[in-house]
């Protein structure tokens, strides 16, 4: 899995390594980007023997993958004169180390000086089509017809965030397929590249909202609405819960277990009466506290799905 954004005038990059497990992954990248724009990359054998085993890339695998090292590589990309920036990554990475709860394997870190412009070339390899469903997800420079019955979204994965290749944003493209109807409106909250938003209003709905407190995520998310051409989606730089004027019949949140936790007693206010709620960045091992949290707050159990370490959730507004 590869997550990157790309600036074009940069010619020399220190390429920081920290070596961890499938669930310290995410929370790697996450650190990374808190300080850098300039390219995050995860290398992580069981990307590829999920894919293997749903038999969606290759007709033949190599048996060894299976029992191949798991160790996963989040490399993290500094500009040289980025020097603070560089140290409080690795700064987090120790206290990551010194705190964990979980196993994210030996964060062991190791550094190297790479040139620029062989890496703006060498990323946008790691980027195929990924289909989900009847849901594609196109690299925008890719020149891709889709099949008939297909449904095209594309993205370009020159921007952070979501990019579909990730098991909690492929649950939530699954389950907007199984829940969208033409008449609803859907609320993307934080929204991220837009991923989710853009597949809601191409599978039909009315109109999208598409929420973030990240104004490089909302910048993101204008550019893929536009490579997509989409006239029913609007991206709004807010917190959705300070408006309760944003009402849908279905919210779609990929977010970690601990925000969707935070917001199970406030979120029905934008959530009509029987509509549904997507619930998507939990790790399995906290899927029964975030259910837990909604069923407390007013909503009936609809849906689960565990893909690897992380899960997602439907629930349904109780109609009172």
């Amino acid at each position: 899995m590869v997550k990157t954004l790309i600036q074009n005038n940069m010619n020399e990059y220190i390429e920081l390594c920290v070596n961890t497990t499938h669930i310290g992954s995410e929370i790697v990248s996450d650190i990374f980007w808190n300080y850098t724009d300039h390219g995050v990359v995860i290398f992580d054998v069981e990307d590829v023997i999920a894919l293997a085993k749903e038999g969606k890339t290759w007709d033949y695998a190599d048996e060894k993958i299976f029992t191949a090292d798991k160790t996963v590589v989040v490399k993290g990309y500094f500009k040289v004169e980025e020097s603070d920036a560089l140290k409080k990554a690795e700064r987090d990475i120790i206290a990551l180390k010194e705190n964990a709860q979980l196993d994210f394997g030996t964060l062991e870190t190791f550094k190297r000086n790479i040139d620029g412009d062989a890496w703006r070339e060498s990323w946008k390899e790691h980027f195929k089509p990924i289909p989900i469903g009847k849901v594609v997800i196109v690299p925008e420079w890719i020149n891709y017809a889709e099949k008939q019955g297909e449904i095209k979204v594309l993205l370009d994965s020159n921007m952070a965030f979501g990019t579909g290749e990730h098991e909690t944003t492929s649950m939530c493209v699954e389950y907007l397929q199984q829940f969208v109807k033409p008449s609803d409106t859907v609320i993307d909250v934080g929204c991220g590249s837009g991923i989710l938003g853009i597949t809601a209003e191409k599978l039909g709905a009315k109109q999208v909202l598409m929420t973030d407190i990240d104004e490089c995520a909302i910048t993101a998310t204008n550019h893929n609405m536009q490579l997509n051409g989409t006239k029913n989606g609007k991206a709004l730089l807010k917190n959705l819960l300070d408006d309760q004027s944003l009402v849908a019949e279905v919210i779609v949140c990929n977010i970690m277990a601990e925000v969707l936790i935070a917001f199970a007693p406030h979120i029905g206010k934008n959530l009509k009466d029987d509509g549904i709620i997507i619930l998507s960045g939990i790790l399995a091992d906290r899927l029964e506290r975030v259910k837990s949290a909604y069923l407390e707050n007013g909503f009936n159990f609809v849906s689960q799905k565990i893909k690897g370490e992380w899960s997602a959730l439907v629930m349904q507004k109780d109609n009172i």
